[in-house]
């Protein structure tokens, strides 16, 4: 009897020292991935977007906030201090991923990035389309090189502790969004079809080659395809979205976003699709149909759309498609949610550094 049925032959354990279990979760993970299940649920210990709840940064050793994000020794030497002082049960992985915030993309086409405490942000670079012909992108790029010192250290540095991830990438519609601003994307879709067409395949063209360059050195080093929602895999994870798609109809989403979106995930082998609330889940239909997209995570948003049990028909909408699905909830609402739901191809995400509190959740879950 193969014990890791669901992984593909030959794969090697990582033999990680805060991480035994490594193999055995992975098993888990590639059983969540083809909607099924082995002993229990995989679960992730902390919930989406948490590494932006951490607080500010008091050290006052750089002149600006973005000499603090492009400080490659000390981005890596953070993580592997916090690491050492956790413990990584269920599948939560130990993973640092270069990150400049989740538009560097766009900014690997030219346009400047302005750094907060926590994220950062692209300055809106495309303002007319006579710019188009000159639009490329540079491998030269201050960002894109950045990400490459970053992640070449951090492969330096991980042996037997961690893995090593890629960037957050957006290329498509979200790139656009980014590279001329909300406001003149919004009436190029109707004054500019053509031009904003032409922006689209010159958000994607290069989409491949500047995945395949970080994967590739993530795979020479025998690394795993992760990046920031910290699902791995041994082929190319990718998690593809479209977070603007909250102010668009769905007639415009089938025009400008549906082909990129078909696009980008045939090139991978595991696709999570980040469905960030309920205004881009009016699209849900259209993305369900995509079979190379193998999950959705579900992001149900803040307030009052926080609570779970309110969006449970329509993760069930979402197994029934034969999707499995990321849902994050609270250690309080686990206990009612697992009793009305199907377990097959659920991936849990619950919030608590209490390490006992952990244990106490992976039982019940064992038991459901």
């Amino acid at each position: 009897m193969n014990k890791f049925k669901y992984l593909p032959e030959g794969v090697q354990d990582k033999k990680l020292r805060l991480k035994p279990d490594f193999l055995e979760c992975m098993n888990r993970v590639y059983a969540w991935f083809e909607g099924e299940v082995i002993d229990r649920p995989p679960i992730r210990f902390s919930a989406h977007n948490e590494e932006y709840d951490a607080g500010n940064n008091n050290e006052k050793r750089w002149e600006s906030l973005e000499d603090r994000w492009m400080d490659t020794e000390y981005q890596v030497n953070r993580y592997i201090k916090e690491i050492n002082e956790k413990r990584f049960l269920g599948e939560t992985f130990p993973i640092y991923w270069p990150n400049l915030g989740p538009n560097v993309y766009s900014a690997f086409f030219g346009a400047g990035m302005k750094f907060g405490e926590v994220t950062s942000w692209i300055e809106h670079y495309v303002e007319d389309y006579s710019m188009l012909d000159d639009l490329k992108f540079d491998k030269n790029n201050i960002y894109f090189k950045k990400l490459e010192e970053m992640t070449q250290y951090a492969l330096d540095r991980c042996e037997g502790e961690f893995l090593v991830g890629y960037t957050d990438l957006h290329p498509g519609v979200d790139c656009v969004d980014a590279l001329r601003g909300t406001e003149k994307f919004c009436m190029d879709m109707f004054l500019e079809k053509e031009n904003l067409r032409k922006l689209l395949e010159i958000s994607m063209e290069n989409f491949e080659d500047i995945y395949n360059h970080f994967d590739e050195m993530l795979k020479k080093s025998d690394q795993l395809s992760v990046t920031w929602m910290g699902i791995p895999s041994f082929g190319k994870m990718h998690i593809p979205s479209c977070d603007f798609a909250s102010m668009i109809s769905n007639d415009i989403f089938k025009e400008y976003e549906l082909p990129i979106l078909k696009k980008e995930v045939k090139l991978m082998t595991h696709n999570i699709f980040h469905l960030d609330g309920k205004d881009v889940a009016r699209h849900i239909d259209d993305i369900l149909m995509i079979d190379e997209i193998q999950a959705i995570q579900w992001v149900q948003g803040v307030g009052n759309d926080r609570a779970i049990m309110q969006w449970v028909p329509f993760i069930k909408k979402i197994q029934a498609a034969g999707k499995s699905v990321v849902v994050d909830l609270a250690v309080s609402e686990l206990e009612e949610f697992i009793s009305v739901m199907d377990k097959k191809g659920l991936f849990l995400c619950v919030s608590t550094n209490d390490y006992n509190e952990q244990e106490q959740i992976l039982e019940l879950i064992t038991k459901w």
